[in-house]
């Protein structure tokens, strides 16, 4: 089973003003040990040189490194593993292409969803957004503390990563609704120092 990180910081360059690479630093600087990359807006081979610089920052820091949607990407690199969305590769055909030993998570937004996805050969489910966020163009309606427990329920032991709008106010709550890890992007990017912020968070979760 997958040992995931009650924290998962996953980039943005837009809301950080940074590159991939700085902010894979500055979040490793924080205690982060996985990284999800996330890019919507640069062209594929920008973003590959992007994550290419990055995993360089990670593999010199210890840091697990898992590209957004781009399962290319991740083979190209050899990366650590794909976080895939509903629209993307089907989690299968990235395991086939990736191997056994790659990170492969998928990200849900309801029990049916989530439930179909923990039969699929993926490491975690991601189920969100939890709350309302402003990091994800056109989200989906958030599925609240209730949606994250019944989703625990019905997926059993696969590990669950919830997404959307956590931070330090409400990430336990999340956790005691039977989330794993959260994974965490405008908290932990803006404002202030991402290696201060992380460092703080990542304490108050692991003392839970």
């Amino acid at each position: 089973m997958l040992d995931l990180p009650k924290l998962y910081p996953i980039t943005d360059r837009r809301l950080s003003g940074l590159s991939h690479a700085e902010q894979v630093a500055r979040l490793s600087d924080g205690g982060a040990s996985l990284v999800q990359l996330r890019e919507k807006h640069l062209s594929p081979r920008e973003f590959y040189r992007e994550a290419e610089e990055a995993l360089r920052v990670a593999r010199a820091r210890g840091v697990r490194l898992v590209i957004n949607d781009r399962a290319d990407i991740a083979l190209a690199l050899g990366a650590d593993g794909v976080h895939l969305g509903q629209d993307d590769m089907p989690p299968g055909a990235a395991r086939s292409l990736l191997g056994d030993k790659a990170i492969i998570g998928f990200s849900t937004h309801s029990v049916a969803q989530a439930i179909e996805a923990a039969r699929l050969l993926v490491d975690y489910v991601a189920i969100g957004p939890v709350f309302a966020t402003s990091s994800k163009e056109n989200p989906g309606p958030a599925v609240g503390l209730e949606g994250v427990a019944r989703v625990r329920e019905a997926v059993g032991q696969v590990r669950l990563v919830a997404i959307g709008g956590i931070n330090e106010e409400n990430a336990r709550a999340v956790l005691d609704a039977g989330a794993d890890s959260v994974a965490v992007i405008s908290a932990l990017l803006a404002p202030g120092d991402p290696a201060e912020i992380t460092r703080r968070t990542r304490l108050f979760l692991d003392s839970l």
